[in-house]
């Protein structure tokens, strides 16, 4: 009887140690018996940073938003999309983790898909979220070293980034998302944060997350040095930049990537050198 005690003691607590509970950005504790190897990511961004931290294989669903890398189209289910996913298509694939994103994927969805398995919520507004999110993936898959190798990069090219812009002139710039009606980046999110990294004073930083906005004003209002129309997710055009420029008597209009500006995870280390190249480009 004290043999079999002690075999039974050995027992739990090895799974004791295999056992581990983590935390995820929103504050949620969730217990792991063993690292999830079954993933739906419903985060653009974040699915790219997968493949980056070696975790391809573990990759069951994806969203058709979900455009890098491009091989995982032809090889990954698809789940529906960011703000809309099917239910049924994630439950028949048997995931043992899904990823989201506390601005991708709305409240509702992850508390329904919580009753399939363990959701991870992201919430990245500062690089420093960032950072966090890259090292929390390391824990929880597995793969710390392959995430510290992805921070350190990251450190190092902001900190490379940084004494580039740092004798650069600040700009008071409006950042445009969405048209009909009109809509651009406010406060409290990575858009604006690396806004501010690039030396470019958002005039719409104290009207909310992405509050609506009416171009005939923009001028009363702030009268931007430079008007940046984002490529995603709607898909401005030169003659956007025309319209707009034209109730300001100054802005230089530029459609930039919205990838390079919104995508957070190893997508940032490319967007350092796309910054240097549109710094580069302003004024001429």
């Amino acid at each position: 009887m004290l043999q079999l005690s002690f075999k039974l003691f050995q027992t739990l607590n090895f799974l004791n140690l295999n056992q581990k509970t983590l935390i995820d950005q929103l504050g949620t504790a969730h217990t792991f018996e063993t690292s999830p190897i079954r993933i739906i990511s419903l985060v653009p961004s974040q699915t790219e940073l997968l493949f980056d931290l070696g975790q391809e294989a573990k990759i069951v669903g994806i969203t058709k938003f979900c455009v890098h890398p491009y091989h995982f189209k032809s090889t990954k289910k698809m789940v529906g999309g960011t703000k809309k996913v099917h239910y049924e298509k994630i439950r028949l694939l048997e995931p043992d983790l899904i990823i989201c994103n506390k601005e991708e994927n709305t409240q509702e969805i992850v508390e329904k898909l919580s009753e399939i398995c363990p959701v991870w919520v992201t919430n990245i507004i500062t690089i420093e979220d960032n950072f966090q999110m890259i090292s929390d993936f390391g824990q929880l898959l597995n793969c710390r070293t392959e995430a510290q190798k992805w921070n350190n990069k990251l450190a190092f090219a902001l900190s490379d980034f940084k004494n580039f812009v740092k004798d650069i002139p600040v700009k008071t710039v409006a950042y445009f998302i969405w048209k009909n009606p009109y809509m651009v980046a406010g406060s409290d999110n990575f858009i604006n944060e690396l806004l501010k990294l690039n030396h470019f004073k958002n005039m719409y930083d104290n009207e909310g997350r992405y509050p609506e906005v009416e171009i005939e004003k923009i001028q009363q209002e702030g009268n931007p040095d430079l008007i940046l129309l984002s490529s995603e997710p709607f898909p401005f055009k030169k003659e956007d930049g025309y319209e707009i420029s034209n109730f300001t008597d100054k802005a230089q209009t530029v459609i930039v990537d919205g990838e390079m500006f919104s995508w957070y995870g190893s997508r940032l280390l490319k967007a350092f050198d796309y910054f240097k190249m549109l710094h580069g480009n302003l004024g001429k």
